[in-house]
């Protein structure tokens, strides 16, 4: 893809390879479905299925292949009318296309491409998992590519807050920004591995997750993640914005009992989407509007882990506010704080995994530090952070119910009293940091003082080496 001129960039690269595994995909899914139901048909038109126009490694190439993707497959698949129902798989298909595009321009290249994606049958489950970890790097490959990066959020952070939520089959699961979908797909491989065991679980799991994604290419990506992952009907990820709906229209049927998600921050809302919400959370501060919709979702007793930025917790107004409403709606029992380096390169700044149950007001908040292993500055995508260095909050954790925890070098409490006599300022530093001693400020100084007077007589002396040398 790299020889094609017209693909440019990791971004682009990504976007083009995706809509071609989606569509390989889906069609290996298809011959499935046929197989298992007589009466299934799939939602593509047989002219553009897979198997009937990229399959052939002898097929289709050059101009023909080119006109043919450009002229006929994407404006076919761009309009495919929805049938409407439950299930209607068409609706996927349209809406994964309703803004891809073909960036390449050489239909030889193409069809190289289009043999590589061949060669793999998703319905075979060793050639499934091995492409999934492809497909895994190939996410993780968008932290580099450009703004892209901000549809990932590391995999072990993902992991951390599903183990800690720990959804079951048939709790309505919702992530109202889900990216790419690794809040989704890290929750289907917790509740395989641990709660479904009859196809009945498998189906009740699957028809109790919910999704909407704004932005074209991590829908599409998600979309395909999800198929990738064994999910028949993936229209459940819409392509929307959840926060251009008035705050008011949720209704009580569409409460959920989990939210995990990772709205995205620094980020500002296009005008107008502030108004669908009450006059006191009005904010262009998209994190903030998301906190205000993610506590109107919860069910009573229903359980939220969301990212946030330290901005949130010691900002002022309509932070304070939400804080404020936050606290007094539900129970925020766990902030965990990481370091800067978690998002990198993405992003800079400092990370908190915010944890609360819906129901009661919050009387103490828990905090716990993580901090980067030894003999390591920070995280990098050579060292990105592991599933495996967020163990000891685990262990700290109490398990469901959160008993026995104790203060530790990492972990301090903080009354609900504390935090509203700060005036909801939650960037609250660890009492138990030892400051580092810098030593006496005299001695420094002096220190200081003999090193200037150095400097200035080494330099007087490079002036008289560099003058004699001149003379000559």
């Amino acid at each position: 893809m790299r020889k094609d001129t017209g693909v440019d960039g990791d971004a682009q690269r990504i976007s083009q390879l995706c809509w071609m595994f989606f569509l390989k995909i889906i069609d290996d899914q298809d011959q499935e479905l046929e197989l298992l139901d007589a009466k299934y048909q799939s939602p593509i038109p047989p002219r553009f299925q897979w198997r009937n126009w990229a399959a052939d490694p002898e097929g289709m190439t050059g101009d023909e292949l080119l006109a043919f993707v450009n002229d006929e497959l994407f404006p076919s698949l761009k309009n495919l009318i929805p049938i409407g129902g439950t299930k209607d798989r068409r609706r996927i298909v349209s809406d994964v296309f309703e803004d891809a595009y073909n960036y390449m321009k050489s239909g030889q290249l193409i069809r190289q491409v289009i043999n590589k994606i061949s060669g793999v049958d998703f319905n075979n489950l060793a050639d499934r998992q091995h492409f999934g970890d492809i497909y895994e790097q190939i996410l993780n490959d968008l932290q580099s590519a450009g703004n892209a990066g901000e549809y990932y959020t590391p995999r072990a952070v993902t992991a951390f807050m599903v183990d800690r939520i720990d959804p079951r089959p048939g709790e309505t699961l919702f992530d109202p920004a889900c990216g790419t979908g690794g809040f989704l797909t890290c929750a289907i491989r917790h509740m395989r591995d641990r709660y479904v065991k009859r196809p009945e679980d498998e189906q009740t799991m699957q028809g109790a997750l919910r999704a909407v994604e704004k932005k074209q290419l991590p829908h599409m990506l998600c979309v395909t993640n999800m198929l990738l992952h064994g999910i028949e009907d993936a229209s459940f990820v819409r392509h929307d914005n959840t926060l251009a709906r008035p705050y008011i229209s949720w209704e009580q049927k569409e409460r959920v009992e989990i939210v995990l998600t990772n709205p995205p921050f620094g980020g500002r809302e296009e005008d107008g989407i502030e108004s669908n919400f009450p006059q006191h959370f009005r904010t262009r501060e998209t994190a903030d509007l998301f906190l205000a919709l993610i506590i109107r979702l919860l069910k009573p007793g229903g359980r939220a882990a969301v990212v946030l930025p330290d901005g949130t917790l010691f900002g002022e107004g309509v932070k304070t506010r939400l804080k404020e409403h936050l606290m007094e709606e539900c129970n925020l029992h766990t902030i965990v704080r990481l370091p800067n380096s978690v998002f990198k390169p993405y992003a800079s700044i400092g990370t908190n995994l915010l944890f609360f149950e819906k129901g009661e007001p919050t009387k103490d908040v828990w905090f716990w530090e993580h901090r980067v292993p030894e003999g390591q500055k920070a995280y990098s995508m050579t060292k990105p952070i592991r599933f495996e260095h967020l163990k000891e909050c685990i262990d700290w954790w109490g398990g469901a119910e959160r008993q026995g925890r104790q203060e530790t070098t990492r972990a301090w409490k903080v009354s609900a009293d504390d935090v509203k006599a700060r005036g909801y300022n939650l960037d609250i530093k660890n009492p138990h940091t030892v400051a580092d001693d810098h030593g006496n400020p005299e001695t420094l100084l002096a220190d200081l003082n003999a090193a200037e007077a150095r400097a200035s007589s080494l330099r007087d002396q490079l002036r008289a080496i560099l003058a004699e040398a001149v003379a000559r």
